[in-house]
This record gives structure tokens, C-alpha cells and sequence, in this order.
């Protein structure tokens, strides 16, 4: 009995299920095809753009280098005696400012025997002079009976050079001592930041003992990478011109949001990076570490640390500005014509991180698709919002 009960409740069902498909059929409205098609055409959105002249921005990464840096050594030796409070790290010194002074007293006593033969040196001529006087009187008394070859020596000339050579040399042992006496006051060769300090007072130090580590803080500069290509669309200082391209120079980790120091393109550095195969370009940042009044606020830079370059790039005329987001496979623009997809090629002059410039294939009335599409077919319909179906 089951069985049949089971094949009685199959055949009720797929006698319902007929009777609803014929339902359905019969209720099913007539569809008609133009409106059909614009319910299938892909919704998106337009923009043009304007043709002009653009400088476009080129960026990059860079180490910050300091373009003056030395380590200061001594020239002398001896005991340092005094230390300037400026000589820290960390602080600032001004141009022949003495940093340290290291004992001078062994160096004014040589100043003073030096001295002391210069002038026995100079006595010693002057009584070389004397006698050559009277040799010479002597001579002219004796003319005639004695033979000139013998002049010189009869007018002492050759004693005379002697005690003349003895005064030079004098002269310059004087010259040397004073140097010596001088070089014990170690002064700045230029406006300065200290990095470092090796040299304590009571230190006896000898002539190139390290004492400590100084950068110029005129200006510093910044070692940045780029393709080769995009050289020429930067412009470098030279003789002739004033100065290259501006550029920004950011430091994300470190800097508030939006804060920038500027600077210049300087140069370009005549080798490729070994590894990368870059082209390095060096910047210039004048008072890097916002010394000066003008740049109060300004956040400093620091040598050896990464940072981020906008370079303003030389101007391009006559082309299309495009957000790089509307770039499609393989330099394409969408395109909505006619309404229908159109994928077009493009010249493209110049592209960075944010935008392409393009100088050829786009025209100012062109209308740009800016919606991503699921599907892309040239030809495909398409529809702006509002458009009449």
C-alpha cells in the first residue's frame, strides 16, 4: 500500500507543476525589442578635459648628504687646555670661531728663539755689509793690479750671499713658528654644525688625531634616483642659468602632514647606480637646518636621512592631462560615442605617479568613461543616467 500512496502523491505534483509553467506562459507580456536594448546598455559616467600647458611632477626617493663635511684634525700637537662651550654635538659655530686651544706655551718659546736668530741673522748681514764697504774701497785703491776674476772674492760677495741666504732662512723658521703658535687655536673653516666631538681638555693630541665632525649648514643636498627617461624633462643648473628645477622635499615619517622643505635640482651625477641601473640627481636645500630667521618653523633635515622629492618637471605643451586611473590596458581610453563603447588608442608624452599627458589620440570634446566596466567590448552600448529608454 505505501508504494501506490507514494506514485499517487508523485502525480499530483507534476500535475500542479504543469498547470503553473502553462500559467506562466499564458501571463508573459510581449517584450519589445528597442527597450530591451537600452535596459542592457551599461550605465556609466563621462567626463572631457582641456588641452593646456602642464609641468608635471616627477617623484622620487633620496638620501640626504651634507654638501660641506669634514673631520677636524689638528696641525700641531700638544695638550688641549680649553674647549668652546659651542664645540658640542649638536651645536652651532660660526666661521673662524675657535673651537679649542691646546697649549701654546712650548710653541712661543720656539717663536721666540726663532726670532731671536732672525735678528743675529740680520746683525750678521749687517756687518757683512760693513766689510764688503771697506772691501770695496780697498778694491778701487787696488785697481789695475789685481786680476778680475778674483773680484768676488775680494768684494766678499760670496760672504755677503751666505749671511743674506741665513737671514732668509731666518726668516722663514720665524714665519713657520708663528704658524705653528697659531694652529694651536683650532678654529672653524666654515659656519658649522657639530656632529661630533672627540677631544676632551688634559688630552694630548699629535698632528691628524681626529677631534671631531663638522657639516656646512649653507645648504645640504639630496641624493636622488630616477629612470634615465626621465631626464629630460628635468631642467639642471649651470653656469649660464640660474638655477634648476624647484623641488619639494618631504619627510613622511618624520614631518607633520603637508610640510615640505624646498630646494633645487643641482646636478646630474655622471654614473648609474651599480644595482638599480638608475640615474642619481643631485639637490640642493639651502639652510637645511632652519638656522636662519627666514625658515623659522621649518623642520630640519638630517644627513643620512631618506626623504621624498617632487621635482617640477619642464613644462609640456599643448597636451591632455588624464588621471592615470582612466589608463587602460595597453595605453587605451574608453571612450563613449554614439552611445557605444569606443577603445582608443593614445600618444603619451609623459606619465607619473598621479597622471598621463597626452598629446595625441584624445580631442577636447571627447567624452571620457570614468566607470570601470565588468565587461569590455568596443561596440557595447552605453547609457548616462537620465538618458530617455
Amino acid at each position: 500500500m505505501n508504494w501506490k500512496a507514494t506514485l499517487v502523491i508523485c502525480l499530483l505534483i507534476l500535475v500542479l507543476a504543469v498547470g503553473i509553467i502553462a500559467v506562466i506562459f499564458q501571463t508573459e507580456p510581449t517584450a519589445q525589442r528597442s527597450s530591451a536594448s537600452k535596459r542592457t546598455a551599461m550605465l556609466v559616467d563621462v567626463t572631457r578635459l582641456e588641452r593646456g600647458t602642464y609641468r608635471p611632477e616627477i617623484k622620487a626617493m633620496g638620501t640626504v648628504r651634507a654638501e660641506r663635511e669634514i673631520e677636524l684634525n689638528p696641525r700641531v700637537g700638544g695638550e688641549i687646555i680649553t674647549i668652546s662651550e659651542s664645540f658640542t654635538p649638536g651645536g652651532f659655530v660660526e666661521k673662524n670661531e675657535i673651537l679649542l686651544q691646546i697649549d701654546p706655551s712650548d710653541y712661543e718659546v720656539s717663536l721666540f728663539q726663532r726670532q731671536s736668530e732672525l735678528k743675529q741673522a740680520t746683525a750678521d748681514l749687517e756687518m757683512e755689509l760693513g766689510r764688503q764697504d771697506l772691501a770695496e774701497r780697498d778694491y778701487r785703491a787696488l785697481e789695475g793690479t789685481i786680476s778680475s776674476e778674483y773680484k768676488t772674492l775680494v768684494l766678499r760677495q760670496p760672504q755677503l750671499n751666505t749671511a743674506r741666504a741665513r737671514v732668509e732662512a731666518a726668516e722663514a723658521a720665524v714665519r713657520r713658528a708663528e704658524l705653528d703658535l697659531e694652529r694651536t687655536r683650532i678654529r672653524a673653516p666654515f659656519a658649522a654644525h657639530i656632529i661630533s666631538r672627540d677631544a676632551h681638555i688634559g688630552s694630548q693630541v699629535s698632528t691628524g688625531d681626529p677631534l671631531g665632525r663638522l657639516v656646512g649648514i649653507e645648504s645640504y643636498w639630496v641624493e636622488a634616483a630616477k629612470p634615465v627617461a626621465n631626464l629630460r624633462w628635468i631642467e639642471f643648473s649651470d653656469e649660464q642659468s640660474a638655477a634648476g628645477s624647484q623641488v619639494q622635499v618631504r619627510n613622511r615619517v618624520a614631518w607633520p602632514e603637508g610640510t615640505f622643505r624646498e630646494g633645487r635640482v643641482h646636478r646630474m651625477i655622471g654614473a648609474l647606480e651599480s644595482q638599480t641601473r638608475m640615474a642619481r640627481v643631485l639637490l640642493t636645500v639651502a639652510d637645511p637646518l632652519a638656522h636662519e630667521p627666514e625658515s623659522s618653523g621649518l623642520p630640519p633635515l638630517m644627513v643620512g636621512s631618506f626623504v621624498e622629492v617632487i621635482i617640477e618637471g619642464k613644462p609640456l605643451e599643448n597636451v591632455i592631462r588624464m588621471d592615470r586611473d582612466l589608463l587602460r590596458k595597453n595605453d587605451t581610453v574608453w571612450l563613449k560615442q554614439d552611445g557605444v563603447l569606443r577603445i582608443r588608442k593614445v600618444d603619451i608624452v609623459f606619465r607619473n605617479h598621479e597622471y598621463v599627458f597626452i598629446r595625441e589620440g584624445l580631442n577636447t570634446d571627447d567624452e571620457i568613461v570614468t566607470t570601470n566596466l565588468a565587461t569590455v567590448i568596443d561596440g557595447a552600448p552605453l547609457r548616462l543616467e537620465g538618458d530617455a529608454e
